[in-house]
């Protein structure tokens, strides 16, 4: 692995600037990996990691890039519960580690470095330096995968009976004898003009 400086190097490359989130994103990921046991996760080590992630913020493209998960490659897994958190799956042994930012961690960076008066400022300085149990609380956890969640599963495609567009990994809809696809069941995030 990487040094905590040169991942967080590489963090604030692809995100566009350096913050908190991205020292949080960068330190959780590379604490789960190694409470597993990955050395190389974008080496001889990348298709042993699966990789969940419960907020669409800075620390998630942090956690990307340590941990080499992407959605495009299926090892990258948004659950949108808006929480500073992740969890790492080694789906080679089958542990799991869920890794959490502390609420407390605010209070903290405040006690740690009172005389920085920028939040984010103090923030990113603190977080280089408390311990992790005072950053994070970690479980040991299980996650169910099943095969369509994997990097790599090539499964059957369906075609919405609605709208004949095809459906991947299993997450067609099945509605009164009917195959539809989310959207034409009802479960949109856009409204048809």
């Amino acid at each position: 692995m990487k040094s905590f400086d040169e991942y967080l190097r590489d963090a604030e490359r692809a995100h566009g600037h350096l913050c908190a989130g991205q020292v949080l994103g960068v330190r959780m990921a590379m604490l789960g990996l190694q409470k597993l046991g990955i050395e190389d996760p974008q080496g001889k080590d990348r298709k042993r990691l699966v990789t969940f992630v419960e907020i669409d913020r800075c620390a998630t493209d942090a956690v990307a890039v340590v941990t080499g998960c992407r959605l495009g490659k299926r090892a990258l897994k948004f659950r949108d519960w808006g929480k500073m958190a992740a969890t790492f799956v080694d789906v080679a042994s089958q542990k799991a580690i869920r890794v959490a930012a502390k609420e407390s961690s605010k209070d903290l960076a405040r006690q740690i470095h009172p005389e920085i008066a920028d939040k984010n400022q103090q923030q990113m300085l603190a977080y280089r330096e408390m311990a992790d149990d005072d950053l994070f609380a970690i479980e040991w956890v299980k996650v169910e995968l099943p095969a369509e969640e994997f990097p790599g599963y090539k499964g059957e495609r369906i075609v919405c009976e609605e709208c004949g567009e095809g459906i991947n990994f299993k997450r067609e809809v099945r509605e009164d004898g009917r195959i539809l696809c989310r959207g034409c069941a009802g479960e949109r995030y856009y409204e048809q003009l």
